[in-house]
């Protein structure tokens, strides 16, 4: 009996063959077809705000046109301060004495500095090597920006038409299928909010603390901090810490000490305050959710998975909780 007998199956096999070879074929711009949604769900309220004075069309036009503004502006700017200090950054710290006090560091009979002070050449080196990778992928970034601005503005256009069409294909009652959309949105508001608020605010924090204590570089390393920030709990310290101990071995251990307080007691509450008051007022999110999804996501997406891996997850985690209320509960 041959495998494929019917044309039911037959179909049923050409679009499962078409599917995974239109998956494969979009997988590059996996990242500019995820914001669409993501994307929505940040500006919806504005278009809804502006459709009440002017022409939807004009209102949606003005969103994307937000929308462009609050991303470009911000991401040239960072990949601008990258390009121009990291390479001078890491020649200023591989030529810094710091590097050989470091090596003569002792904890326990066990010569620690060699390993940390090679460790720390070989991060900085690669931070300096990488910076123009940055530039590399520029245009893939602006392809995928012109895709989830195109979708942006179509699907501020047509929300409830898209939403027809999509919701055939959603294995849930029409009722948990409403509340799945509340979720996904409310998910998407916590995850934006809270995430780039609580890394603005380290970042300023840690800036401010580089400047006031001597650091050089304050800006670069505040903007820094907001891409490391977006972890959550051991985010900004992976700055602070280090710059810490660089003055504790430059002799300056007052303001070595003063830094580290800073970090623990002002940068590193900011996470237990703002983001979890963010979490609880749209979705609960526990961070953990947050740090496991940014590790998954940078592999695949770049810099970009660190708020694309949280996302996914917490949907993930969505889809099993909506699972078990339509079919276990």
């Amino acid at each position: 009996m041959p495998l494929i007998d019917t044309n039911h199956q037959r179909a049923a096999l050409l679009v499962l063959l078409l599917g995974i070879a239109l998956v494969i074929a979009l997988m590059p711009y996996a990242t500019g077809l995820l914001g669409i949604p993501v994307l929505y769900a940040v500006f919806a309220p504005l278009h809804v705000w502006l459709g009440m004075r002017v022409r939807s069309q004009l209102a949606a036009s003005l969103v994307v046109a937000v929308a462009l503004f609050l991303i470009v502006v911000p991401g040239v700017s960072f990949a601008g301060l990258i390009v121009a200090q990291a390479q001078e950054i890491a020649g200023g710290v591989m030529r810094n004495p710091l590097l050989g006090r470091l090596r003569e560091l002792r904890l326990g009979g066990i010569d620690l500095g060699p390993r940390l002070a090679d460790l720390g050449a070989n991060v900085v080196a690669w931070v300096g090597s990488s910076a123009f990778g940055l530039v590399g992928t520029a245009t893939r970034l602006a392809l995928n920006l012109t895709i989830s601005l195109f979708g942006l503005f179509y699907l501020l256009l047509q929300p409830d038409a898209t939403w027809e069409a999509v919701q055939p294909y959603i294995p849930f009652s029409a009722k948990n299928t409403e509340k799945l959309r509340q979720r996904f949105r409310d998910v998407t508001t916590a995850t934006i909010i809270g995430t780039g608020l609580t890394a603005a605010i380290q970042g300023s924090l840690v800036g401010l603390g580089f400047w006031l204590t001597g650091l050089p570089n304050a800006v670069f390393w505040g903007v820094v901090t907001m891409v490391f920030a977006i972890l959550p709990v051991v985010g900004s310290g992976l700055v602070w810490a280090p710059g810490a101990l660089a003055l504790m071995l430059g002799h300056h251990a007052l303001a070595g000490v003063l830094l580290a307080l800073g970090g623990i007691v002002i940068v590193g509450n900011v996470d237990y305050v703002i983001r979890p008051r963010v979490f609880r007022r749209w979705a609960n999110i526990h961070p953990l959710v947050t740090l496991i999804g940014a590790l998954a996501g940078v592999p695949y997406f770049g810099i970009l998975g660190l708020l694309i891996g949280p996302l996914a997850l917490s949907y993930f985690f969505e889809l099993i909780k909506m699972y078990g209320e339509e079919y276990l509960g």
